[in-house]
């Protein structure tokens, strides 16, 4: 497996973080400009943005909560040669499912529909941490 197929998903989830957080950015100047908010208000990071820019603000935050356990067990699979076609289709469904979860934030923020994306990237990331620690212990 060659080391640019397993990182692409790896780049399309930072690409993920980079866009929440440019739309984050956008959504908050906007609700600036149009004096939705005042600056004195979230001065000392008040939650008193209004709805849409919390709705991006959230979904880039949740970008370094979970994830962050993705992007450690791509790199030790790396360094360990644990990383085989298994291993990148299960990052691919991982980030497809983060790509979901971020997509409901920002949209309809439908939480049971959130919650369902949020379980499946995690179970996908569970079964991949399980079959990297099989793989190593039993080596």
């Amino acid at each position: 497996m060659s080391i640019a197929t397993i990182l692409l998903p790896v780049f399309v989830q930072v690409a993920l973080t980079f866009a929440l957080l440019i739309s984050t950015g956008r959504s908050r100047s906007q609700a600036l400009k149009a004096r939705e908010i005042e600056i004195a208000d979230i001065a000392l990071g008040q939650a008193a943005w209004p709805t849409r820019p919390t709705q991006f603000g959230r979904a880039y935050q949740n970008q370094f909560e979970t994830p962050i356990l993705f992007y450690v067990l791509v790199g030790l699979a790396l360094i360990t040669h644990q990383a085989d076609l298994l291993f990148v289709v299960l990052s691919w469904a991982f980030v497809a499912a983060r790509l979901v979860h971020a997509g409901v934030h920002v949209t309809s923020n439908h939480v049971q529909k959130r919650f369902v994306a949020f379980i499946v990237a995690m179970s996908i990331l569970l079964t991949m941490w399980i079959i990297f620690a099989v793989r190593i212990l039993s080596a």
